[in-house]
């Protein structure tokens, strides 16, 4: 079936909105059909997500509860011990973690003792026998290059939303220095994780826009995170508008049609939104989802209901794929 699925890389943004704009129902049929050919059945991945180096950031993102400037409540930490960080690996491996993902509060990677201790912490997660992913920041060709000795499996930083609002929602980097960290994992030979976040006052453009750069990329990210915003007291977009779990499906949906072979994950805003919207997000494309009570430093839901979610739909967990 995988022969059928096309791909490309040479979407018009009126293209991806006439996908987007389907009707629900006929978008999601025509997602399910693309990610039935491409993967064969509609298993999910469970990945978890520990924030190893939490707040203090000088970054000035408006919608992250770690950047220093804002009043959250978040504490700025020192970089978490090698051995507690495995630790927490070791427990998430035994709940059916396939990929274990460490986010560290930084602008960018800065080489020392902490790098040094992260590709410890990669190395020892690989011999678990689990995919490592690693979201840092901004990271040279060089750094990538020995995250990918260490056996880094892939490297997550997203794009968040469109070019054109970027500067709405960060000053403090470009969006092309976010193309550049891409670009410097792709050349390391590191999968490369990247997607976005929508509710955060942009347009449905912009949401299209992001996708678009993303499905326009020489190669596809081989997982594309959709982010709804969990809006965080002290933070610039505090007082957003909730957004719609049918926002959600058409992202995820739309995703899928776009890059046919990545792994789409259900991402933050999971709290906002019950179980049938959960599992209409996997019926549109989504076959990856963080599990655990935090996603970095805001709410998940709990362990238990998710398995119970997933055992009463009958969706079989994905194993690690590990060449990746």
């Amino acid at each position: 079936m995988a022969q059928d699925v096309i791909l490309r890389h040479d979407w018009t943004q009126a293209e991806v909105l006439a996908l987007h704009d389907l009707p629900l129902l006929d978008l999601v049929y025509r997602a399910q059909s693309v990610h039935r050919a491409a993967f064969g059945d509609n298993a999910v991945q469970l990945c978890s997500l520990l924030s190893i180096k939490t707040g203090g950031c000088p970054e000035d993102c408006a919608y992250c509860p770690q950047a220093a400037r804002y009043q959250t409540g978040v504490k700025a930490e020192r970089l978490m011990a090698t051995e507690e960080v495995l630790g927490e690996a070791q427990k998430a491996r035994a709940a059916g973690a396939t990929r274990f993902c460490m986010g560290a509060a930084w602008r960018e990677v800065k080489d020392g003792p902490q790098f040094d201790s992260v590709l410890e912490m990669v190395r020892g997660v690989r011999a678990m026998g689990m995919e490592a992913c690693c979201t840092l920041g901004m990271l040279s060709e060089t750094q990538a290059a020995r995250l990918k000795e260490a056996g880094l499996t892939a490297y997550n930083h997203n794009l968040d939303t469109s070019p054109e609002f970027y500067g709405e929602i960060i000053t403090t980097r470009v969006y092309n220095d976010r193309i550049q960290t891409l670009s410097n994992v792709r050349a390391a030979g590191i999968s490369v994780c990247s997607g976005g976040i929508i509710g955060m006052g942009e347009r449905v453009a912009d949401r299209v826009a992001m996708l678009r750069t993303l499905a326009n990329q020489p190669e596809h990210p081989e997982s594309v995170p959709i982010n709804c915003l969990v809006r965080v007291e002290g933070t610039p977009l505090a007082t957003q508008k909730p957004t719609e779990s049918i926002d959600m499906v058409r992202m995820i949906a739309t995703a899928r049609l776009l890059m046919p072979r990545s792994m789409v994950r259900l991402s933050a805003g999971r709290m906002q939104m019950n179980r049938e919207a959960q599992l209409l997000c996997m019926m549109a494309g989504a076959n990856s989802i963080f599990f655990g009570d935090k996603l970095l430093t805001t709410d998940n839901p709990q362990y238990a209901e998710d398995m119970a979610l997933l055992e009463q739909a009958g969706v079989r967990k994905l194993e690690p794929r590990l060449g990746q």
